[in-house]
């Protein structure tokens, strides 16, 4: 059995693999014992530079991205990005989401048709889904990769600059939860299709898809990574991701500049 991560605070530390539901006392690295803070008391592993992974890959996994209108995204980032480039630069992240399945078949499920076109035209395969939201949004694509005959789902927020071969994160069995920095939201999470998984988005998801894999009798497995942890929702998360990819979402030539339009 892999080993099971916890869902507690980044940094503690333990080699033990404990089955779902039972709570075990854990070690940090200053040498404290921690007991049942941690639902389930599973064992968690701080940020890692690498998703590890078996050899080969196993087939029947496919990548299932939602992406909302381009032109709606990133609203947070009004004060240093006007409508024109933060669209645009929803279009870039998405695309590297894209190209970080690694040979997975993707599928984009969507309701805008700017979104529709990007897609095919990016090699996806469209699942057009007007009107439903993030989370039955997502649970209707799970459902249409279960009747197309995949085992397995890794779902990939599209706002993810570095995002970085996705498929070794559906390379397990159970569930396998991706969090943000701020071990807060789900950047990315493998589910089995015929599971029943029931997505949460939002605020506390990461909790929540956690409490969802152990309501299910499934292993979890939590991977802090360094860099699909990173997602672009804040100016702070823009400048880190720019040091990484220098030209994200940069005023074209001629552009007046980067902050918001002037009003008329």
């Amino acid at each position: 059995m892999p080993p099971n991560y916890d869902l507690a605070a980044p940094g503690t530390i333990s080699d033990r693999t404990v089955p779902p539901g039972r709570p075990a006392a854990r070690t940090n690295p200053g040498g404290r014992v921690t007991g049942g803070r941690a639902e389930a008391g599973l064992c968690i592993r701080p940020y890692t530079s690498a998703v590890p992974h078996p050899d080969p890959l196993p087939a029947g996994v496919a990548l299932l991205i939602p992406v909302k209108a381009f032109s709606e995204a990133k609203s947070r980032l009004a004060d240093v990005l006007d409508p024109t480039q933060r669209a645009r630069l929803a279009r870039e992240m998405a695309t590297i989401v894209v190209r970080a399945a690694a040979g997975m078949p993707v599928y984009v499920v969507c309701d805008d048709r700017t979104v529709a076109a990007w897609a095919a035209g990016a090699g996806a395969e469209v699942l057009w889904r007007p009107g439903r939201g993030l989370n039955p949004a997502v649970s209707e694509g799970v459902a249409a990769l279960r009747e197309r005959g995949f085992r397995r789902a890794v779902v990939a927020h599209s706002d993810l600059p570095l995002a970085e071969r996705l498929d070794r994160i559906g390379a397990f069995d159970g569930v396998t939860i991706v969090p943000d920095r701020r071990d807060d939201g789900t950047n990315a999470i493998a589910v089995p299709t015929d599971a029943g998984f029931r997505f949460a988005y939002g605020p506390g998801s990461f909790r929540r898809h956690g409490a969802e894999a152990r309501r299910l009798g499934l292993t979890l497995r939590v991977v802090r990574h360094a860099r699909l942890g990173l997602d672009v929702d804040l100016p702070g998360d823009l400048a880190e991701a720019r040091a990484s990819v220098g030209d994200l979402a940069r005023p074209e030539p001629g552009h007046p500049g980067t902050g918001p339009a002037p009003s008329a």
